[in-house]
């Protein structure tokens, strides 16, 4: 079962470079169409809207498996030791019940979104299947925060977060 897990990160891993790589090369192609040959790619602020929102997304369930999302211990010093296991428990199953409240939303926006034909301003692309992607992710982000719950972060055992100098 942890294989699965780890190949499905890799997997969103991917993804996400891949979409990151595109915004870049858009990005960078757009601005020397505008400045250099002074035609801009038309339609490249909707695709870059969409872009940034798969990285975002793809991102949501990589920091969520993680456990790397902002944390703030400010309660952690006047909760004590032995109750400590029960608040984190708590925490996780808040964090959990949000992001899967979230991801109805989306996914009722990604209905309505579809049924009223939604779409993006100068490309005509349309939204509810961006919806859809962006209700995945937070769902697919609440199964990775109630199993690190469970147990704990899935962090790689072998980075040491060191990079080599070139």
């Amino acid at each position: 079962m942890r294989a699965l897990v780890w190949k499905i990160r890799w997997a969103v891993e991917t993804l996400m470079a891949v979409f990151l790589l595109s915004m870049v090369a858009l990005t960078f192609a757009d601005v020397i169409g505008r400045r250099v040959l002074g035609t801009p790619i038309y339609g490249s602020n909707d695709i870059t809207e969409h872009l940034m929102a798969l990285v975002v997304f793809a991102g949501l369930p990589l920091v969520t498996a993680a456990g790397a999302h902002l944390t703030i211990d400010l309660l952690d010093r006047l909760i004590d030791q032995p109750f400590m296991a029960w608040w984190r428990a708590l925490i996780t199953l808040l964090v959990t019940v949000v992001l899967a409240v979230i991801a109805w939303l989306f996914f009722n926006h990604a209905l309505n979104a579809s049924r009223i034909s939604e779409v993006s301003q100068a490309l005509g692309v349309p939204r509810g299947p961006l919806y859809f992607y962006m209700s995945f992710s937070c769902a697919l982000s609440a199964l990775a925060a109630l199993a690190i719950g469970i147990t704990g972060p899935m962090v790689d055992p072998t980075d040491t977060h060191e990079e080599e100098a070139l």
